[in-house]
């Protein structure tokens, strides 16, 4: 079976295998210097936090890891990482997740393809370019079979969370996967950008898989994002009230006026405080309301 689905990868990813082992420390180079003054840190008292390795279809991948100390079984959360990987931030996410009483796992989704920890911007965009959705799907179905396979994790309540790059997927994961019980996106494109050319390894955006969704989707959105225009994510509420599928018609999107994109990100110049602190409520109720709870 593994050497079947091996063949599914491109053929360069195959023979690269994996580049990223292990996940590196603190912030990104490309988010320096971060906004210590707003800076969220969620302490590890009472939990068991840490890297782990996910066993994938050809390897394993390395990921973060967050959940209680003591008690089990924990709802699962699955954290789709920013543009910039599985740094600080996210890894940060996971930990406030497991004070809610989740096991919160986040895996490193361009293990194959490389590290951006250390990368510019423009560097970082040609590494995420190669990663193809195919994989991304797989990956994720493997980090919530390794949750269960655990026997710490009840995948009986999986939800999915992700931000920017990683909004993108929670779309695109609700539309794959059967198991899935609620998703939150935010701030995660819904359309191809104007000047996007076809690309086989990203070959659908959310917008055209809505009669697919699965699982149902909060989408939040800030009303000053440049790169995500308000006007997108009116077409795509359009295409949602219109859906054939119940998952898409329960799904809801919520825009934040004053906040532009990258409102969540608490260590950069975009953080939206009220925003912010709005859609991780408006998260948790959405987790509780469709059983990812």
């Amino acid at each position: 079976m593994h050497e079947d689905l091996i063949g599914l990868l491109p053929e360069e990813v195959t023979r690269r295998g994996f580049i990223l082992t292990s996940l590196a420390a603190g912030f990104a180079l490309a988010v320096q210097p971060v906004v210590a003054q707003n800076v969220i840190t969620t302490d590890t008292q009472g939990l068991e936090a840490g890297e782990v390795k996910i066993p994938v279809r050809d390897g394993e991948i390395p990921g973060y890891r967050a959940m209680p100390s003591k008690g089990g079984k924990f709802p699962v959360v699955l954290v789709v990482q920013e543009i910039f990987g599985v740094h600080e931030h996210i890894k940060d996410i996971c930990r406030r997740f497991a004070k809610l009483g989740y096991m919160a796992i986040a895996p490193a989704l361009y293990a194959r393809q490389g590290d951006v920890s250390q990368l510019k911007m423009e560097d970082i965009m040609k590494v995420v370019a190669k990663v193809p959705d195919e994989q991304v799907m797989s990956d994720l179905d493997a980090t919530a079979s390794y949750a269960k396979a655990s026997g710490k994790g009840d995948t009986r309540h999986l939800g999915i969370t992700g931000f920017c790059w990683g909004g993108r997927i929670v779309w695109l994961y609700a539309a794959h996967s059967t198991e899935l019980r609620a998703g939150v996106a935010w701030y995660g494109r819904l359309v191809a950008a104007p000047d996007s050319k076809p690309n086989p390894l990203t070959p659908k955006q959310p917008i055209e898989l809505v009669n697919e969704l699965k699982a149902p989707v909060l989408g939040l959105y800030g009303g000053k994002d440049q790169g995500i225009p308000v006007a997108t994510v009116e077409q795509m509420r359009e295409a949602l009230k219109k859906s054939t599928s119940k998952a898409a018609r329960e799904s809801d999107l919520v825009v934040y006026p004053d906040a532009g994109h990258g409102f969540n990100a608490d260590y950069r110049p975009s953080y939206n405080k009220e925003a912010a602190a709005d859609g991780w409520q408006r998260l948790q109720a959405w987790f509780k309301k469709y059983g990812a709870a």
